[in-house]
């Protein structure tokens, strides 16, 4: 799932101040990551089947611990949290096949997050989960993504995303751009659609990709379409805590976890953008 939102006055205009249509057309396409070397550095991105209602994109940023955007945590029609029981992680997903499978343990949305709210920029701010695993994932070639907490108007980012029509292989769009910034929530040039909910947002530092983001909707701004994502910031902090702590979890009962990580850089060996 990926919210639509029409009218963000907010940040009207700043697409050509801060990005001129040179800098857009360096910007590279979706690539389906259709074989397994494509994909090997990128089994981390995983799809999250949210039982009957649709599917989310989520990445690892521990080995038991998935980032995702917190509506898609929520029933569309309902507006009740889904069942935790129907979802699951599904790492690399390629062709039919995962590199692993794994049901959810508990989750936890942002304590200001509001599903029922009006559809604006003040609900996109606060668009973060976490979902604890049933069971660690320790594969040699599954290795969780590092995190950071800010990106800067002009920053040359990529997406891993699953999404409508294009669902059975992940696909990656190396280069696109921050195109303007407020708290909680950069604009993008990135390309998504229904189903990249929840897709890291990377940014490079020293050649290995960092998540910066979360995509949480899409956009009509200046007669182009535009992704919106989530900033980490403090949030991603707060919400490792709560959920060690048991604090605001929903799901299953299960005891505060003894300790975490919000993941490693890679290695030289592991994921990296290609420039065009």
């Amino acid at each position: 799932m990926v919210k639509p939102i029409r009218h963000i006055l907010a940040l009207a205009g700043l697409i050509l101040w801060i990005c001129g249509p040179a800098a857009l057309a360096q910007e590279s396409a979706l690539h389906a990551l259709s074989t397994g070397d494509e994909s090997r550095a990128w089994r981390a991105v995983g799809r999250l089947d949210l039982g009957t209602t649709g599917f989310c994109t989520g990445a690892l940023i521990a080995p038991d611990i998935v980032l995702t955007a917190a509506h898609c945590l929520f029933d569309k029609a309902s507006g009740d949290k889904v069942d935790l029981r129907k979802v699951e992680f599904r790492a690399g997903w390629r062709n039919g096949r995962a590199e692993a499978y794994r049901g959810i343990r508990r989750g936890i949305v942002h304590p200001r997050y509001r599903y029922g709210a009006q559809e604006g920029m003040a609900r996109v701010s606060h668009d973060l989960a976490l979902l604890q695993l049933d069971r660690a994932i320790r594969l040699p070639g599954i290795v969780p993504f590092a995190t950071a907490t800010r990106a800067r108007k002009g920053d040359e980012v990529g997406v891993v995303s699953y999404a409508k029509d294009r669902a059975e292989v992940p696909s990656l769009q190396e280069v696109c751009h921050v195109l303007a910034g407020r708290p909680g929530i950069l604009m993008l040039s990135c390309e998504v659609d229904f189903g990249a909910s929840g897709a890291p947002v990377f940014r490079l530092e020293n050649g290995v990709p960092e998540i910066v983001s979360v995509v949480s909707a899409k956009a009509d701004m200046a007669q182009r379409k535009v992704a919106l994502g989530t900033t980490l910031g403090d949030s991603l902090g707060m919400l490792l805590a709560r959920l060690e702590a048991g604090e605001g979890v929903f799901g299953d009962t299960a005891p505060p976890l003894r300790r975490f990580g919000s993941g490693g850089a890679r290695s030289a060996d592991g994921a990296k953008f290609l420039r065009p």
